[in-house]
């Protein structure tokens, strides 16, 4: 009897391990791409860099490894909005910085450029995480 009991715990060991995998970030449709930018970029403290190609060449990269909800452009940045988070990408020398932040923060930092993105600080705003704003 403990083999069997040995056994349903391994069993469910293994369903619980692949349910965490699927439900990691990476896995989700609507999040940053995180570990993608992370194999694809150069690591600058807690943003990566392309040294060289354009903010628009790599918002494009990294919208068509997952389509972003959202994209926005000015000043030579592009952002692009994934659920709660965005990313940025800035010119920087000769090539373009990657930033992602919480949504809320990107927002507030640059409002000028998301005219038709919601305000985070509206009513109406629902964010991107699970049970968010129901």
């Amino acid at each position: 009897m403990n083999s069997a009991r040995l056994v349903r715990t391994a069993v469910a060991a293994v369903l619980a391990a692949t349910l965490l995998t699927a439900c990691s970030s990476d896995g989700d449709n609507d999040a940053v791409p995180r570990e993608w930018i992370r194999k694809t970029y150069t690591a600058t403290g807690g943003d990566w860099l392309d040294p060289d190609s354009t903010p628009s060449e790599v918002a494009q990269s990294i919208h068509s490894k997952r389509a972003s909800a959202d994209r926005a452009s000015g000043d030579s940045m592009e952002f692009l909005r994934y659920g709660d988070d965005m990313v940025t990408v800035s010119p920087h020398r000769s090539g373009s910085l990657i930033e992602i932040e919480d949504y809320r923060n990107g927002y507030r930092r640059h409002q000028q450029h998301l005219t038709s993105w919601p305000n985070p600080d509206s009513d109406s705003f629902r964010g991107g995480g699970p049970g968010e704003g129901k």
